[in-house]
């Protein structure tokens, strides 16, 4: 008997549930109906044909079999496709041995456990599982059972292909979940099968895995997915606590779609309009329904620790040199041409009103050693804070990059700012930047938009809606992934991380399909258009999910340790090697290999998941 995996790790978005309370209840759940189960058992109450294992049902039929006797009528179609997918198989096996192995590795020399290690994180079940939301249940269901039904058909017509007698087929149920499913071949045939028609017949699951999820992500990535686009608006993620949009109820999931009477088209757009207009009271309107006003004000949203203003996240800037700002605009013409302005600064944790004097405004970055910055005496062991290259005033990382894409190699600047609260002077000879299309100056870092910080004056965090719809094969925007996504293989790549991609440097924030409100950034376009939204974001859920999960069951039933395929290809494939052997091989010696290999990918799968937080 052989179950699906209820464990593949790959965590969604904006709904990630981190509590314990909704664990104990599950768990509190899965007891209660377990003593149920066992109630109905022990009188006897439970049909022939369901069996308990633990808080485990089992269904079996023997309905099915003369539709795979039918099925099975092309032998040697089914035997050169069992083949491929052995070799296959064979393939993603190592992969999977050299995988864990080096997880282990890394499990065990890392500081502290990452989030997708915890052993909650490993459980595909939404809700439980920190990166999968419940929104996801039905996609995440559905790839389940195709995923399981085309494996186990996998093994059941292979069984008939090779003569294998099945004694049942049928599911596993935990509650009303399907967890996994089997095929029972009758054991003497089974036994009496030759050890290649063996090898076939365990291989096929994952085969069917592999080819289901291609043809998923084919439809997917073509029409599915080239029938939707970014709806107009600038797609938000969320809300900065106590900013002006969060006072305005602007946050997770909102379209800003006009700026006083002006439509806003992308996230771009909603910066340029803001960027337009000094008023610090803008109506806004959302989802292209309600209207909103909001009283923008300068808001401390990124501050590096030590830099040159002593402000955190959350503070708000008031005035520059005595004079109101409540813009980003009204911010930089506040501060024109003076190198050092006084900031006055309302913190954020308390209200508290302080006074700043003598603060450097400027690009701070940090100087990057033997470059022509260092090679001019600037020091490396502190951040310098720009205010000047030549005549050109530089108040931002901006004017930075804008002022060294003008510039030639061996060009000589004048470079005036600030360390450590002295004014510095250097003069720098550029050299040719190796990869880039600007000159080096010998920066190795910069630190946020000016002088440490970052504002804004709405408060609100970008959902990038463009470039997901371009991993799934829709229109691209941004040229994302530096041509990655131009591929079916590059795509599918990305796909597969995309429910976990927001722990990466990629992307700020995972991606769990059209659902959990993140569909009103999107609407059907094109042929697909007259079905409505709901019918295409359904459609796309169910191909993103049924792809996933089925790469995923074929990854985890290729590990090479029993019960699942891949130990059963390892034993079978022990044995071919072993009969070839200039010596005779034991039974016991392909036992050994193969129980070895086991215990190896178990530690290994143990440590990925607890050595970092029991050594740590």
């Amino acid at each position: 008997m052989e179950y699906g995996p209820l464990a593949a790790a790959s965590p969604a978005f904006l709904e990630p549930i981190t509590s314990g309370g909704i664990v104990s209840w599950i768990l509190v759940g899965i007891a209660a109906y377990w003593l149920g189960i066992i109630a109905l058992r022990n009188r006897g109450w439970l049909p022939s044909y369901v069996e308990t294992q633990g808080p485990i049902l089992t269904v079996h039929t023997k309905r099915g079999r003369a539709f795979l006797d039918w099925l099975a009528k092309p032998k040697r179609f089914w035997r050169a496709w069992a083949n491929f997918g052995v070799g296959i198989a064979i393939v993603v096996m190592v992969s999977m041995f050299v995988f864990l192995l080096f997880a282990a590795f890394g499990a065990i020399m890392s500081q502290e456990p990452s989030s997708v290690q915890t052993p909650r994180n490993v459980l595909v079940i939404p809700g439980v599982n920190d990166f999968l939301p419940l929104s996801a249940t039905p996609g995440i269901v559905f790839g389940l059972l195709v995923g399981l039904v085309v494996h186990e058909g996998g093994h059941g017509l292979l069984c008939r292909v090779e003569d294998i007698e099945i004694d049942s087929m049928g599911v596993a149920m935990l509650a009303v979940l399907p967890i996994g499913a089997f095929v029972e071949p009758e054991q003497e045939s089974s036994r009496n099968a030759s050890r290649g028609g063996q090898t076939r017949m365990f291989a096929a699951g994952v085969t069917n895995n592999f080819a289901i999820t291609i043809v998923a992500f084919a439809l997917l990535f073509g029409p599915v997915a080239g029938s939707i686009a970014v709806a107009p608006g600038a797609t938000i993620a969320g809300s900065a606590p106590g900013s002006p949009a969060a006072t305005a109820d602007i946050g997770a999931n909102d379209r800003i779609t006009a700026v006083d009477g002006t439509p806003v088209e992308s996230n771009g757009d909603l910066e340029s309009l803001l960027a337009e207009t000094d008023s610090e009271e803008v109506e806004i309107e959302l989802n292209g329904e309600e209207t909103t006003t909001v009283e923008r004000s300068l808001l401390v949203t990124a501050a590096i620790e030590g830099g040159p203003v002593d402000v955190g996240v959350g503070d708000r800037i008031l005035e520059v040199d005595g004079e109101e700002v409540g813009t980003e605009a009204g911010f930089y013409d506040a501060v024109g041409d003076a190198e050092t302005v006084a900031l006055t600064v309302e913190r954020g944790d308390g209200g508290e009103t302080i006074q700043l004097e003598d603060v450097p405004i400027g690009s701070t970055v940090q100087v990057a050693p033997d470059a022509p910055l260092a090679e001019a005496g600037a020091s490396t062991d502190e951040p310098l804070t720009i205010t000047a290259l030549g005549d050109q005033r530089i108040q931002s990382t901006e004017d930075l990059s804008d002022f060294l894409s003008e510039t030639e190699p061996g060009q000589d600047v004048a470079v005036s700012g600030y360390a450590d609260g002295e004014r510095v002077e250097y003069d720098v000879t550029l050299d040719e930047h190796p990869e880039f299309d600007y000159e080096l100056i010998g920066v190795q870092s910069t630190f946020e938009e000016a002088s440490g910080i970052s504002m804004s004056d709405l408060g609100v965090q970008y959902y990038p809606a463009g470039d997901y719809l371009a991993i799934l094969g829709g229109e691209q925007s941004g040229g994302f992934g530096g041509g990655i996504v131009d591929s079916f293989l590059g795509k599918a790549a990305l796909v597969l991380f995309l429910p976990i991609i927001g722990i990466t440097p990629m992307m700020p924030f995972n991606f769990a399909g059209f659902t959990g409100g993140v569909q009103n950034f999107y609407e059907a376009q094109g042929a697909l258009a007259a079905f409505g939204d709901g019918p295409v974001f359904v459609a796309a859920n169910l191909l993103f999910w049924t792809g996933w999960i089925n790469v995923q069951l074929g990854f985890f039933n290729c590990v090479p340790a029993f019960p699942l395929d891949g130990g059963h290809i390892l034993r079978t494939s022990t044995e071919a090697i072993a009969s070839r052997l200039p010596f005779e091989a034991t039974r016991g010696m392909v036992r050994a290999v193969t129980t070895a290999v086991g215990i190896t990918m178990l530690g290994s799968f143990l440590a990925m998941l607890f050595a970092p937080g029991m050594l740590n």
